[in-house]
């Protein structure tokens, strides 16, 4: 995966802080004064800058052999380009979300909340690729069309290898803002936000499959992760879902279906 791409997040990061601090000091606000008052921000930043120096160096590295990330269902799913829209779109909405969490959310505790669960998601993904090195071998040899879209998968596939890919950051980093926008108490009443990130969200995962970028193991182990995630981070919320109604009424019936 190259270092602007794929499961490459602490880039994005980095950049959503340097840029607010530029802006910052920029429209007369003073350095000592910013430090002081986000410094909060810089624990994301810091992780950041390790995160992306961890990867580049496992990018670099030559591994004896990978295991190949393949299932049948792959086969099942059409290349569709159009597809790439929505996973651009992971960058600003990672970037928006980091930006709100840090400065216009008063909340701390759910800015911990959502950095924490990055980090521990971004923290695994190294791991596991140091230590069980993947790739995927689905992109297609040839496009069906050719259209902007498929000029724009060239360059995506172009800058980022089919390696370290599992699981999928893209999947798990989207779920992870999902899940912190939709528990934002200072949200609670903006149905929109919640149901646009839902939207966004869903297409994001849908496109790393449509893509080619990433199999279903590594989907289906991202979303795993993200359910860890919430579960380790979000409990009370976790623990008022398993009390919804129809929860309860699915673990009624469960003998109806075992």
């Amino acid at each position: 995966m190259s270092l602007f791409t794929g499961n490459i997040p602490g880039s994005v990061l980095l950049v959503t802080e340097w840029t607010a601090t530029y802006v910052y000091i920029k429209e007369g606000g003073n350095l000592i004064d910013f430090i002081k008052k986000y410094k909060h921000g810089f624990i994301i930043l810091i992780y950041s800058i390790v995160y992306t120096l961890l990867f580049a160096y496992l990018e670099q590295q030559t591994f004896h052999g990978y295991h190949v990330v393949h299932t049948v269902f792959d086969d099942a799913i059409p290349f569709c380009e159009y597809f790439i829209v929505p996973y651009m779109l992971w960058f600003p909405y990672m970037i928006l979300a980091v930006l709100y969490f840090i400065f216009i959310n008063k909340n701390k505790h759910e800015y911990y909340q959502l950095i924490f669960n990055l980090m521990m998601g971004m923290t695994i993904f190294l791991v596991v690729s140091y230590v069980y090195p993947n790739i995927q071998h689905l992109r297609p040899s040839e496009f069906p069309r050719d259209n902007i879209f498929t000029d724009m998968v060239r360059w995506l596939y172009r800058t980022d290898t089919p390696t370290n890919i599992l699981p999928s950051i893209h999947v798990f980093n989207s779920l992870a803002i999902h899940m912190s926008l939709t528990n934002c108490e200072a949200l609670r009443g903006r149905k929109s936000i919640r149901y646009g990130s839902l939207i966004l969200t869903i297409l994001i995962i849908l496109s790393t499959m449509f893509l080619k970028q990433h199999s279903v193991i590594d989907v289906c182990l991202g979303a795993t992760l993200a359910l860890f995630g919430f579960l380790l981070f979000y409990p009370q919320q976790a623990h008022e879902s398993a009390k919804h109604p129809a929860v309860a009424n699915a673990g009624k019936n469960k003998r109806r279906f075992f």
